[in-house]
């Protein structure tokens, strides 16, 4: 490649170079505001979302308790009973 060749295609490169259009505040501004705006919309919409799955999984949680508990409870009311008749079947024997 020639030094003529060298010299015009840098001379290109640096007129292409100036042309290109460079981002001004304005621009950089406008973009911050949007991206700010949007997140000021979506980011609570996140929050309760997440909070939504949270509370509902302890929901969730207590009532499987709650179920299991009841179903503690009605066993122990049956081998309550099953005492009680044999207290007194045993009673009415002695």
């Amino acid at each position: 490649m020639r030094r003529a060749d060298r010299e015009e295609l840098l001379e290109a490169y640096r007129e292409y170079e100036e042309s290109r259009q460079k981002i001004g505040f304005r621009e950089l501004l406008l973009v911050t505001l949007i991206v700010a705006v949007i997140l000021a919309l979506f980011l609570p919409k996140v929050y309760l979302a997440n909070e939504i799955y949270y509370t509902s999984r302890k929901i969730n949680k207590l009532l499987d308790q709650y179920e299991i508990l009841r179903e503690e409870n009605r066993l122990l009311k049956q081998r309550l009973e099953q005492q009680r008749f044999k207290n007194q079947v045993l009673d009415t024997i002695f």
